[in-house]
């Protein structure tokens, strides 16, 4: 497996985990450019990229670490053990980041970001494990039309028609039946029980991908179909999407096929460049990201109390930082957006010191 080890995958993963950092820890919240933020319902900006990026990436790493796995005669169980062991710590530091600084478990939120990569790695993982590529493929399809008819055939319960608006949809009727504790946005959660579904699916498409990278076609062969299926499955989204929104916050199946046909246009583009021409210029800040993805994530969540949360005086740190920038004329969402970016540098200090030491932090 080391042999086959891809460069330019370490090299996505880690700068999307850097982006990740960069949209979640603004300057300030009240001057974000739009692309820096979350769409409000049916849009596709830069951070809705990042997420179904991620699970694209956990499905390309899946196939390459469980791919010998799964060609051995034997029993799985101690495999499935490793993979659910995995998954719980990873939904345990997910709820440790929900609790924290206050651990106010009357306000206690059960999902989020790094909730729903357990249980998408837990599911697909399992999945792999025991189809093979196709069987996969008509899995993800089934998924994925079997949403849309729920989404936009159903009536919202208590309303009588279909309704596809924030907190008034079948998606936030079934959180708010079935999903305990604290919402996101109170009435609904982007991270609900049956967007998680569709959010397999872009695990899947990665699981795809990465099969064709280890396939035994030749490297251009396989880069021309890397290339191929992220063009259709882009194409696919945009026509899926004149009927099924293409929406983050309720991963419509438009919005699978669309970001992961973007995922595998940006990965084969990297990996021709990279792993193919042996041209890594620029991927060494990614390798050292990505290196230790998930500890990186967490870690910007606890600098983030000293960074954005300890008052000097009557502001933090990031209120002074941009409020001077702001008057020496420099433009408010840019001024956010580079204190962003210096907190992004910040959390690189302690990624490159694990990585220069070979300290690799699995979860």
């Amino acid at each position: 497996m080391e042999k086959q080890r891809l460069i330019s995958l370490d090299a996505f993963r880690g700068y999307t985990i850097a982006a990740m950092l960069l949209v979640n820890f603004p300057g300030s919240d009240d001057h974000v450019f739009f692309q820096l933020q979350h769409s409000e319902w049916n849009a596709l900006s830069f951070t809705d990229l990042i997420a179904p990026f991620f699970l694209f990436i956990v499905g390309v790493s899946i196939s390459f670490s469980y791919a010998k796995i799964k060609e051995e005669a034997g029993d799985k169980s101690s495999i499935y053990k490793k993979i659910l062991i995995r998954s719980l710590k990873i939904f345990a530091v997910g709820m440790f980041l929900n609790l924290m600084p206050f651990f106010n478990f009357s306000e206690i939120r059960w999902t989020g970001t790094l909730h729903r990569i357990a249980i998408v790695f837990l599911a697909a993982a399992i999945l792999f494990l025991n189809t093979n590529w196709k069987q996969q493929l008509w899995i993800g399809t089934g998924i994925l039309v079997l949403y849309w008819i729920v989404m936009m055939a159903i009536p919202t319960p208590g309303i009588g028609e279909v309704v596809m608006e924030p907190g008034r949809n079948i998606a936030a009727w079934i959180d708010s039946k079935l999903l305990p504790g604290k919402m996101w946005q109170g009435t609904w959660d982007p991270e609900g029980i049956l967007s998680t579904f569709p959010s397999i699916v872009s695990c899947i498409m990665g699981m795809l991908a990465g099969t064709l990278l280890k396939s035994n076609l030749s490297e251009s062969i396989r880069i021309n179909y890397l290339m191929s299926l992220g063009v259709v499955l882009s194409i696919l989204g945009f026509l899926v999407g004149l009927s099924f929104p293409i929406n983050e916050n309720i991963w419509s199946s438009s919005f699978v096929l669309i970001t992961s046909g973007f995922a595998a246009l940006l990965l084969g583009a990297m990996y021709f460049r990279i792993d193919i021409l042996k041209k890594p210029w620029g991927s060494s800040i990614g390798v050292i990201f990505g290196s230790n993805a998930i500890s990186v994530y967490v870690l910007g969540d606890i600098l983030s109390l000293l960074f954005y949360g300890i008052k000097i005086g009557e502001h933090s740190l990031n209120e002074y930082v941009v409020n001077a920038l702001i008057q020496i004329s420099v433009p408010a969402n840019l001024a956010s957006m580079l204190y962003a970016l210096f907190f992004v540098s910040i959390n690189f200090i302690p990624a490159y010191i694990l990585y220069k030491k070979k300290i690799f932090i699995k979860l």
